[in-house]
């Protein structure tokens, strides 16, 4: 997307778009790093006169000398002719305007942490790419750039369809089932970063659909779900070509998530892109983790970042009938998922969960991760190594 400038409170989470230079030293003075005495090192006086006493946000007007010190606050500015800090608890008052130091062999810089010392002007303190964690937020604001060119958060659209369908409050009458993909789809997005927003459900209707359609493809991102199969109701397809949605692919070799649909529409500077998604929850999960999360990255300026893959060990025999390529609902131990694991390090074990096809919602909830496997039919024994994909 188009970088634009955000204040650095509306900022946190997103890449910059832009490297960041420093116009300060930091700290912009020499201070302590604890409470304590400013003192001239070398000075071998046991008993010395405090001449003033310095907080943070202060300056100190006299110069410290041997014979003299400076009680100092911690972050406050190091006086003139002062060298070293003793810390408070190596010290103890005699009277009011007198200290007793028990240490007289404080070094040059001891507790000093000078200007310049963690960055200068003309530093650069966040590169192009950075992303904005709350640590990155701090670094901004000290050094005064408030409004970062950031990448924004894509808007995504989504949009249930089907007859079928009713929301979430509504009875169920006999033939009717439950908007779930809207909700599970909303708050993937909003997980991954987006701004999100359901649609109404559309009904298999052509007028219906391209109204809420055209509404979806003011977002940056449609995600629909369901009516791209080749069904006399699977309405979507013709529906999006109609609003000048170019079409990229429609189905893929994948188990579950064949009907996938993915078009582009073009407008001017602006370009939408459009998803149109198996209608069945684990299809419509496994395409938005496969195809929908890298898009919202590689739009947030965070590169075409893949899920989160590594290797685990089934834990127990499978029979896998090939075909098609597969990513089957599956429970992921909580040990270290690893990888490229050095020789002789065990691997996390992993169970492919028995589930009734992809419209089983309730296989999901047991679910932590995909494991994926290829098009080739074989019979994996408990111990096999698979790839398994994190959700």
């Amino acid at each position: 997307l188009a970088p634009r400038r955000l204040a650095i409170c509306e900022a946190a989470g997103l890449v910059l778009a832009e490297s960041v230079v420093s116009e300060v030293d930091s700290p912009p003075y020499d201070k302590t790093l604890m409470d304590g005495y400013a003192v001239v090192s070398g000075d071998r006086a046991i008993e010395r006169t405090v001449i003033e006493e310095i907080g943070a946000g202060s300056l100190p007007r006299l110069a410290v000398t041997p014979g003299h010190v400076t009680r100092l606050m911690t972050g406050a500015p190091i006086p003139e002719g002062a060298d070293a800090v003793v810390a408070i608890e190596k010290t103890e008052m005699v009277d009011d305007h007198t200290v007793r130091l028990h240490d007289l062999d404080a070094k040059p810089g001891q507790h000093i942490l000078h200007r310049g010392a963690a960055m200068r002007v003309g530093d650069t303190v966040l590169e192009r790419g950075t992303r904005l964690r709350p640590i990155e937020i701090a670094i901004l604001a000290e050094v005064g750039h408030g409004m970062p060119l950031v990448y924004p958060r894509p808007t995504v659209a989504v949009l249930p369809t089907g007859n079928e369908l009713v929301s979430v409050g509504e009875h169920l009458s006999l033939g009717q089932i439950r908007n779930s993909n809207g909700p599970m789809l909303v708050a993937s997005a909003a997980r991954d970063g987006a701004i999100a927003a359901e649609l109404p459900i559309a009904d298999d209707d052509p007028s219906l659909l391209r109204e809420l359609i055209a509404k979806g493809l003011e977002a940056d991102v449609l995600v629909l779900s369901g009516g791209v199969s080749a069904g006399k109701f699977d309405l979507v397809p013709d529906v999006l070509g109609a609003l000048d949605v170019r079409m990229v692919f429609h189905k893929i070799a994948l188990r579950p998530g064949k009907p996938l649909w993915f078009g582009v529409k073009d407008n001017g500077e602006r370009r939408v892109l459009v998803f149109g998604l198996p209608g069945n929850p684990v299809s419509s999960l496994v395409c938005y983790e496969l195809f929908v999360r890298p898009t919202i990255a590689a739009l947030s300026g965070r590169g075409f970042v893949g899920g989160a893959t590594a290797r685990a060990k089934l834990s127990h025999d499978f029979s896998y009938k090939g075909g098609r390529a597969s990513c089957l609902p599956a429970r992921l131990s909580h040990g270290p998922a690893i990888k490229s694991p050095p020789a002789g390090e065990s691997l996390p074990t992993v169970e492919i969960l028995p589930w009734q096809g992809s419209a089983d919602l309730a296989a999901l909830g047991g679910a932590n991760a995909l494991v994926r496997l290829g098009t080739e039919p074989s019979r994996f024994p408990a111990g096999a190594v698979v790839e398994v994909l994190r959700v």
